[in-house]
C-alpha cells in the first residue's frame, strides 16, 4: 500500500516536472509568433528596415523555442500511456478526439507553414511569406484552444455519459464538451498570459541592449512595442483573472478556498489574507496579514457576502492548501508588478524618456523572467487546486495511475531530470546567447538578396540573410 502511494506521488512529480518544462515554451511561442506577424505586417505597411531586422532577430529565437516545445510535448504525452494508463483508458473516449483535433489542425498548420516562414524569406513573395507567418501564429493559438479545452473539461467535466465499463463517453453534443463552463475563461486568461510572457521577455532584451546603447534603433523599437503590450494587456489580465476566479468559485469552490486560505467559513464577509503560513494540521493560517471582508468584495462584489470555507469540504477532498496558497500569491504578485512596469513605461513615454531612464530599463530587465514564473505559478494553482481529482469531482488521482512500482517510476523520473536539464539546458543557453547579440543597427529589408532570372537565389545572399 505504501509502495503504491509513493508510486502515485512520484508519477505526479514526474508529470509536473515534464509539463513545467514544456509549458514555458508554448507560453513563449504563442506570443512570439504573433509578435513576428506584427513585425512583418508593419514592415510590409511601412517599408522600414528596422521591422525586418527585428523579424530576422526573433525568428531564429522562435525556431529554437518552437522546436523545444514540440520535443517536450511529445515526451510528456507518453506519460499518459506509461504512468497514467488507467486515466487514459477511462477518459480516452472524450479527451482522445480533442487531442487528435489539436494535431490535425494546429500542428499540421504550424508544420506546413513553418518551413516557408523560416527558410522562405528570400525565396517566396512578400505576401506569401506573410501568409505563412500568419498561419503559424494562428496554429499556435489553435493548439492552445484544443489543449485548454481538454484541461478545462478535466476541471469542469460536462456533456459525458458513463459507460458500463466505467469509461467517460461523449454525450449528445461535442460542443458541450469543448465549450465546457471554465474553458472560455481559462482560454482568455492563458493566452493573455502568453502575450505578457512574450512582452516582458522582449522588453527585457530591449532593455538590456538599451543599457548598452540607448541609440540602437532595434532595441528602441522592441522595447517600445513590448511596453505598449505590457501597459495594455496587464490591466486586461487583471480583469480576465477576476472573471476566471468567479467562475472557479462557482464550479471548483474548494480550489478557491485553498487559494484564499479560508479554512473556516465566513458568514458576514470573508477577509483577504495577503500573507501568512497555512497550517493544514490546525486548519488555520498562522501570522496572517489580512484585509477584513476584502475577499468577499473581490469574489462576490459585496463586502458582507458570506463565503464558505474548507470546513464544508470533507478532509479527503481538500487540495494541498500551502502549495495552492503560495503559488496563487506568486502569480498575483508578479501580475501586479507587470501592471506597475506598464504604468511606469507610460509615464516615461509621456515625458519622452522611454529610452533614457536606466532604472526603468533595469526594472524591465529584472522582470524578464516574470512571465514564465507567473504562468508556471498559475499552472500549479490550477492543477494542484484540482487535487485529489484528475477529473474534478468524479475521478480521483489514486484511481488514475498505472499499476507501477515506486522504484520503476523513480528511475524514469531520474532519467527525465538528467536528460531534460542537459538537453533543454543547452537550448535555453543558446537562446540567451542569441538574445545577448544586439539587433542590426542599420536598416536591412527582408528581401535584400538579389534573385537570378532563373529563380535561384545566390548562395552567398542566402547565407548573408540567414546569418544576419
Amino acid at each position: 500500500m505504501l509502495d503504491q502511494e509513493w508510486a502515485i506521488i512520484l508519477a505526479r512529480i514526474q508529470f509536473a516536472f515534464t509539463v513545467s518544462f514544456h509549458f514555458i515554451f508554448p507560453a513563449f511561442s504563442i506570443g512570439l509568433a504573433s509578435f513576428l506577424a506584427v513585425l512583418e505586417g508593419l514592415w510590409l505597411k511601412t517599408g522600414e528596415g528596422v521591422y525586418a531586422n527585428l523579424y530576422r532577430y526573433w525568428l531564429k529565437i522562435f525556431a529554437v523555442v518552437f522546436a523545444m516545445g514540440v520535443v517536450s510535448g511529445i515526451v510528456m504525452s507518453y506519460q499518459f500511456g506509461t504512468n497514467w494508463s488507467v486515466f487514459s483508458d477511462k477518459a480516452g473516449p472524450v479527451i482522445g478526439p480533442l487531442m487528435a483535433y489539436e494535431v490535425l489542425t494546429a500542428f499540421f498548420l504550424e508544420a506546413g507553414f513553418l518551413g516557408v516562414m523560416l527558410f522562405g524569406i528570400n525565396k517566396v513573395g512578400r505576401k506569401l511569406h506573410f501568409v505563412a507567418t500568419l498561419a503559424v501564429a494562428l496554429g499556435t493559438f489553435v493548439s492552445a484552444f484544443w489543449i485548454l479545452s481538454v484541461n478545462s473539461w478535466m476541471q469542469t467535466p460536462v456533456g459525458y455519459e458513463m459507460g458500463a465499463n466505467g469509461q467517460f463517453l461523449p454525450g449528445d453534443s461535442w460542443l458541450t464538451i469543448i465549450f465546457n463552463p471554465s474553458f472560455p475563461f481559462r482560454l482568455v486568461h492563458t493566452v493573455l498570459a502568453a502575450y505578457l510572457t512574450t512582452a516582458f521577455a522582449v522588453g527585457a532584451v530591449g532593455a538590456f541592449h538599451l543599457l548598452n546603447d540607448h541609440r540602437n534603433p532595434g532595441a528602441r523599437k522592441m522595447f517600445s512595442m513590448a511596453m505598449w503590450m505590457a501597459a495594455i494587456v496587464a490591466p486586461l489580465q487583471v480583469v480576465a483573472g477576476d472573471f476566471h476566479g468567479i467562475n472557479t468559485l462557482e464550479h471548483q469552490p474548494a480550489k478557491v478556498m485553498a487559494m484564499e486560505g479560508h479554512y473556516d467559513s465566513h458568514p458576514d464577509g470573508a477577509p483577504l489574507i495577503l500573507f501568512g503560513i497555512p497550517n493544514s494540521k490546525e486548519k488555520r493560517v498562522d501570522y496572517a496579514i489580512q484585509i477584513p471582508k476584502a475577499s468577499s468584495l473581490i469574489l462576490k462584489h459585496d463586502l458582507n457576502e458570506p463565503l464558505a470555507g474548507l470546513d464544508t469540504i470533507p478532509d479527503q477532498d481538500e487540495p494541498p492548501v500551502p502549495i495552492v496558497f503560495w503559488s496563487f500569491r506568486i502569480m498575483v504578485g508578479l501580475g501586479i508588478g507587470m501592471v506597475g512596469i506598464g504604468l511606469w513605461s507610460l509615464i516615461a513615454r509621456a515625458r519622452k524618456k522611454l529610452y533614457d531612464w536606466p532604472w526603468l530599463h533595469r526594472a524591465a530587465l529584472a522582470m524578464g523572467p516574470s512571465g514564465f514564473i507567473a504562468v508556471l505559478a498559475g499552472w500549479v494553482t490550477t492543477e494542484v487546486g484540482r487535487q485529489p481529482f484528475t477529473i474534478y469531482g468524479v475521478l480521483r488521482t489514486s484511481q488514475s495511475a498505472s499499476p507501477l512500482d515506486a522504484p520503476a517510476v523513480a528511475v524514469s523520473l531520474l532519467a527525465f531530470v538528467v536528460v531534460y536539464f542537459a538537453v533543454f539546458g543547452m537550448g535555453i543557453w543558446y537562446i540567451t546567447r542569441l538574445m545577448k547579440k544586439p539587433p542590426e543597427a542599420h536598416e536591412k529589408p527582408l528581401d535584400d538578396a538579389p534573385i537570378r532570372s532563373s529563380g535561384i537565389t545566390p548562395v552567398m545572399a542566402v547565407l548573408e540573410g540567414s546569418s544576419s
